[in-house]
């Protein structure tokens, strides 16, 4: 079912092709709004669906390539797969959406929020991320190398098994999450706050690499110092 007038056009319960996508942008029409429509496995790159709303749509493997979706809104969408790379997503909000292993090589990402998103296994190679933020998100092995994170408030953010090599955490302030069997090669923490994240997995050295000048509790430095055998009274 669609509706549509020179100030917006509602499309809603429908499967969408490419070509079907097409004819819905052709013609003068304001900010697009779809509701519970699939786009699974269709190759939607290069359109521009900027400004466009999404809600409980799903688009598992489908490609998004140089596509302008800046501005866009997503709430309760299934993605799984999907490949944003080299995408405009500038100003986008995405919320409680399934993202798992999706593909945002080289994406413009600026000013981006992600809020209780699913992002297992997401891939952020080169993405050009000023302003990116995550809010409780989870991102267990997610590819966020060179990202910067500097002076943000990181809230409850699953970061466990993520490659976060060159990542820069200065500054950051840690609001409960998990940095467990991270991957922290060159990454900086100068000045963090780590106090409430789970470090579990990580060793004294480890710590001693990357964590110099952050700041931890008492109960992980005692957990820190247990791992050699040592205790601490």
């Amino acid at each position: 079912m669609a509706r549509s007038d020179m100030d917006s056009a509602l499309f809603s319960d429908q499967v969408f092709s490419r070509g079907a996508l097409v004819a819905a942008l052709a013609g003068p029409h304001g900010p697009l709004a779809f509701e519970h429509c699939r786009f699974d496995g269709e190759d939607l790159s290069g359109l521009d669906l900027g400004g466009a709303r999404f809600l409980d749509c799903t688009f598992a493997e489908t490609r998004f390539e140089k596509a302008m979706l800046a501005d866009s809104r997503w709430l309760d969408c299934k993605a799984r797969q999907a490949d944003f790379s080299l995408a405009d997503l500038s100003g986008a909000r995405l919320c409680s959406s399934d993202f798992n292993n999706t593909r945002w090589t080289g994406t413009k990402l600026a000013g981006v929020l992600f809020t209780e998103a699913k992002l297992t296994g997401a891939h952020f190679n080169q993405a050009s991320t000023l302003g990116l933020e995550f809010h409780q998100c989870r991102l267990v092995g997610a590819d966020l190398r060179g990202l910067s994170f500097r002076k943000r408030s990181l809230e409850q953010l699953d970061l466990s098994e993520a490659d976060l090599a060159g990542c820069d955490f200065r500054d950051a302030v840690f609001e409960g999450g998990s940095l467990r069997d991270a991957n922290l090669k060159n990454a900086r923490f100068d000045g963090a706050d780590l106090r409430s994240v789970d470090l579990g997995g990580l060793t004294v050295t480890t710590v001693a690499q990357s964590f110099k000048g952050a700041m931890l509790s008492m109960d992980q430095a005692a957990a820190l110092i247990g791992g050699l055998g040592v205790r601490v009274g």
